[in-house]
């Protein structure tokens, strides 16, 4: 991997991330029914994360969210440091090209997720869904946006399931896995194949 393809791919990831992103924003509302894309298993549902993984956050006092603030200013330093680690890495030619990719898997989530909570609450309107006409307003300041998710797997049905596992299962029966966006899968893909096939190479 050098870095004209390193770049290429972040832009690529990121493209594919923010565009599936801004069709769900924008033709999607919070509590529509399930898009079905693969019968009932593979589904788009649309919702919002104000804070970390699986809704997460950090609470402070006050009326300002300095809790986000201090989870964008970490994503920014983060991302900074994760890029500017895979430059000096291609460069030196230390790292086989599967930890540059999985390196380059977790930088475009981590910016992918960043551009939603540092500008979504920036470039739309609270209403839901964003026609043309909203996009360009604001419900939130810098950093105070939430980040869009859609990505559904509830696999299988789970009938008979008892009542203090109820919480485990939807309305309807089935998982209740969680609601993830491309970003996170990067991330997640990324974390699981570095532990997985470049353990000795990251254990040095």
């Amino acid at each position: 991997m050098n870095l004209k393809k390193t770049a290429l791919l972040v832009v690529l990831l990121l493209a594919a991330d923010q565009a599936l992103k801004i069709w769900v924003k924008t033709h999607m509302q919070i509590g529509d029914p399930a898009i079905m894309i693969f019968p009932d298993w593979f589904q788009l549902r649309f919702i919002e994360n104000p804070g970390m993984a699986f809704g997460l956050r950090l609470r402070m006092g006050g009326a300002y969210d300095w809790g986000k603030l201090l989870l964008g200013l970490f994503r920014i330093l983060f991302s900074g440091w994760l890029g500017w680690y895979i430059v000096r890495t291609v460069r030196e030619r230390k790292a086989p090209a599967g930890v540059v990719v999985g390196l380059t898997l977790i930088l475009a989530g981590a910016v992918g997720n960043l551009i939603d909570s540092a500008f979504y609450g920036l470039c739309f309107s609270e209403s839901t869904p964003c026609t043309v006409a909203h996009f360009g307003g604001s419900y939130a300041g810098f950093m105070m946006g939430r980040v869009v998710d859609m990505l559904y797997f509830p696999l299988f049905r789970w009938e008979s399931v008892p009542e203090w596992l109820s919480f485990l299962v939807d309305r309807n029966g089935y998982f209740f896995g969680p609601i993830f966006n491309l970003a996170d899968a990067y991330i997640s893909v990324a974390v699981v194949y570095l532990l997985l096939f470049q353990f000795r190479y990251l254990n040095k």
